[in-house]
């Protein structure tokens, strides 16, 4: 489309909607676009959990691409939805920034809307159009073909709800959405029992029995009980190591388990629970973890939320026309950051000598530059004798060693027949 043509034709989702409704405004200190935890997800544990994978995810590349149906070569395609997904998704969001958004509020809400805030064409009323600008909103009200979804308004800078049809809006839900957003799922009974951790009047509960010198059959001597209670609480309180003392024929007797709270166990006990239905563990986040179990996190954890989002990009941002026409939106992960340093030129080389990888290939999973020498771009075996080297038409140019031997060759037959010839 012409310059004059996409500015005429162009559609934006909060000017042109007429089922628009706003409900907040003003200008705000903090950036409105930040991810806090809306709903029980506030506590610190939890957003480092979120926050780690929602970092994993959007080092994914994502690519809208045109795959030859022929021999499976994939073309970038010049579109504004490859914008999106590889420079900026709106005025106020990276493509990296915005993948990081999306997956923190899909595990902060369970379910989010990607809305195409800008396009090139009215969504409604055609269905081949082009996307400029992506954001991440929260669904409030579900309709049959329509979400109402609060969504950020760069334009007046106001959270405003908007209704919009299904088909032109990404719903993505979590793929963990029993573990982490059911009511009885795993991470909410973890958070409650972190606030009772954080509330001192359960943190300090002790399982302890005092055994007094005295009967306490009658009330006088219950009450003289309690006020012992009291006295050994308040010196437990008060002191700086949580010491109190006892007469010497009051008896202290704990039950068949130690004498502490019981909430750090089950918060253990939850935590590796919780981690063992995600597909992780603790080694993840304190970076110490194995090759095994960096694979097991991103086959378990990882691909299924990229999976998930990409499908549903591809359902809903590309045209049956365009996917039949062999468009389609893919990803693509660094595998080489999970391998040890030292495994690194061993699999290089393994790559180069099957023919699967360019030594400019190799050099750029470790880090380094393209090297300008052109064998460098060649698909060979460098340990092949002329490999490096090939001479289209000519089936000994691959090999310097058959033209020595031919040569040879000819150098012994002169020798032997040449003078018989000559007499």
């Amino acid at each position: 489309m012409k310059m004059t043509d996409r500015i005429k034709h162009a559609w934006n989702a909060f000017t042109n909607n007429d089922r628009l409704v706003s409900y907040s405004y003003g200008s705000s200190s903090s950036r409105p676009m930040h991810k806090t935890g809306i709903f029980f997800n506030t506590s610190g544990y939890v957003s480092t959990i979120y926050n780690r994978i929602a970092m994993d995810v959007s080092m994914a590349n994502f690519k809208h691409v045109k795959i030859n149906s022929q021999n499976d070569d994939v073309t970038d395609m010049d579109s504004g939805l490859n914008n999106c997904l590889n420079v900026e998704a709106n005025i106020d969001q990276t493509h990296i920034q915005f993948i990081h958004d999306l997956v923190y509020s899909m595990f902060d809400e369970g379910v989010v809307a990607v809305v195409p805030v800008e396009t090139t064409l009215n969504p409604d009323v055609t269905g081949s159009y082009d996307i400029n600008s992506l954001r991440v909103g929260r669904i409030v009200n579900w309709f049959p073909r329509h979400v109402e979804v609060q969504l950020y308004n760069d334009v007046t800078g106001q959270n405003e709800r908007i209704t919009i049809s299904k088909s032109n809006v990404a719903i993505i839900e979590n793929p963990l959405y029993a573990v982490v957003n059911n009511d009885n799922s795993t991470l909410k009974r973890l958070v409650r029992k972190l606030n009772q951790l954080d509330n001192e009047e359960d943190a300090g509960r002790l399982d302890l029995i005092i055994s007094v010198p005295y009967g306490i059959k009658t009330e006088t001597q219950r009450q003289m009980a309690e006020r012992r209670i009291a006295d050994i609480e308040a010196q437990l309180r008060s002191g700086k190591n949580g010491i109190a003392y006892i007469d010497g024929t009051e008896k202290a007797m704990q039950l068949n388990r130690p004498v502490n709270s019981q909430l750090p166990e089950e918060i253990n006990a939850l935590s590796q629970q919780f981690y063992n239905q995600l597909g992780l563990t603790a080694n993840v986040f304190n970076g110490t973890a194995s090759e095994a179990e960096l694979k097991t996190y991103y086959s378990r954890t990882v691909d299924p939320i990229i999976e998930n989002i990409v499908a549903e990009f591809r359902r809903k941002f590309l045209t049956k026309t365009a996917r039949t026409q062999g468009q389609s939106i893919v990803y693509y992960r660094d595998l080489f950051k999970t391998v040890p340093v030292e495994q690194i030129a061993t699999l290089g080389d393994t790559l180069r000598r099957n023919e699967i990888a360019t030594s400019n290939e190799v050099r750029k999973f470790i880090g380094l530059r393209p090297s300008n020498d052109p064998k460098a771009d060649l698909l060979a075996n460098p340990n092949m004798p002329g490999a490096t080297q090939p001479a289209a038409g000519d089936s000994t140019a691959t090999d310097p060693s058959a033209n020595a031997d031919t040569q040879m060759y000819e150098d012994a037959y002169q020798q032997l027949y040449g003078d018989k010839q000559q007499q």
